[in-house]
């Protein structure tokens, strides 16, 4: 009777030994991914290929000179002139990932390409790390209280022209009636209707009017009308610049990237004119995006890493580096706009998005187009780069979802 005993102990503690294991989900270590075919996760490979295939078939007609580019589009706006780097881009690229393991690859995965407003998310992320710290008490506080006026670094302006004696010496971009009232949570939904000039670009210049009385107006009420407007974000990132004291590169790096294993190639880059003097250093406050060049050069297992902390909560083996709570603010819709959440996470609640998936899936969105898709629903993260539009998006999730459900 006693070994029978010992014997059905040891069989459950196996069994629940068996269960842990098989419930632990898989993250990869730093600078290896392992790879399984569709076949041994049980998806439909005819599908991924199909996927695959629709995706290279959607690419993006816009010319692979990101500089050529801009000045088709964004580079016709007022003040357009790009003030920040600038790089060719690569072939139509993609990654899939389920239950944390590459199914599939395509284009060239492992080149640093403009990611465009994916940068976004990177940078409401070293925010959200602010918050978890402490460093920012709440998102509902004002901004104008972390941000002390601010010296340009102009080391060439030694003496001061007589033409500049009686203007302001320090940046000051809270200072407004109507700015010293927004609060991060305005600032990160993109409500906040911020006013005035940044690094030479006034924000009415961004995507302005098409009726150019309009350009200079009154001001909305923040919270009540949402507009994507880069200017406001790049102020956001001197305002976190501020609260950090430091390079948000190196705030990125230490809590986020290094610690989900990313590599050491990706570069989070300003524009030439954004320098400031940060305790007696010269310090870049970085963009947003590639509005005007810069922002996140990136590769796309990079992209793909990040997809999974964010498809797993913030968590990444066991350790919370963003918190649960800030990864719930971030998927809250916004009233203004409720398919966007905190910047640059785009929401599918209502399935107009992305109609093939499912309402709690959403994305990581930049332009050219650079995408992460995150859907909890079917544990799939999947980068998808440089293709043509919305609609090409869906299609090729919808064909992934195919490989799921026709296993």
């Amino acid at each position: 009777m006693r070994k029978q005993i010992i014997f059905l102990l040891a069989t459950i503690l196996v069994s629940f030994a068996a269960i842990s294991q098989k419930k632990q989900p898989y993250f990869p270590p730093p600078q290896t991914w392992e790879q399984k075919t569709p076949a041994e996760l049980g998806l439909n490979a005819a599908k991924i290929n199909e996927a695959i295939a629709f995706a290279k078939a959607a690419e993006t007609k816009n010319p692979r000179n990101m500089e050529i580019s801009h000045y088709q589009s964004f580079g016709k706006e007022p003040f357009g002139e790009g003030i920040g780097p600038f790089t060719e881009r690569g072939d139509p690229t993609g990654i899939i990932i389920y239950k944390g393991y590459i199914v599939a690859t395509w284009g060239e995965p492992l080149r640093c390409d403009m990611t465009h407003s994916v940068t976004k998310s990177f940078l409401s992320s070293v925010i959200g790390v602010a918050v978890d710290q402490g460093l920012i008490k709440s998102v509902n506080d004002t901004v104008a209280n972390y941000v002390p006026p601010i010296e340009l670094f102009t080391p060439w302006q030694v003496n001061r022209s007589a033409d500049l004696i009686g203007q302001p010496q320090l940046l000051t971009p809270f200072a407004t009636e109507h700015n010293k009232i927004l609060t991060w949570d305005h600032m990160l939904r993109q409500v906040s209707d911020w006013e005035g000039t940044l690094w030479g670009k006034p924000e009415w210049a961004d995507r302005p009017d098409p009726d150019p009385s309009k350009w200079i107006r009154k001001r909305n009420a923040p919270g009540t009308v949402y507009e994507y407007n880069d200017v406001r974000v790049n102020v956001l990132a001197l305002a976190a610049t501020s609260v950090w004291r430091r390079p948000l590169p190196q705030v990125l790096k230490q809590y986020i990237m290094d610690p989900i294993g990313a590599s050491n190639t990706w570069r989070w880059t300003g524009y030439r004119n954004a320098w400031i003097v940060l305790d007696g250093q010269p310090v870049q406050s970085v963009s947003g995006g590639g509005h005007w060049g810069g922002g996140m050069f990136i590769n796309a297992y990079d992209m793909a890493r990040f997809g999974l902390l964010t498809l797993h909560r913030g968590n990444w083996n066991g350790k919370q580096l963003l918190s649960e709570q800030w990864i719930k603010q971030a998927l809250t819709p916004t009233p203004a706009k409720t398919d966007y959440g905190y910047m640059n996470w785009f929401l599918n609640l209502d399935n107009k998005l992305l109609p093939s998936a499912p309402p709690a899936a959403f994305m990581h969105v930049g332009n050219g187009n650079n995408i992460i898709y995150v859907d909890p629903d079917h544990d799939i993260v999947a980068v998808i780069r440089w293709i043509a539009d919305m609609k090409s998006i869906d299609g090729t999730v919808k064909r992934i979802l195919e490989a799921i459900n026709s296993k």
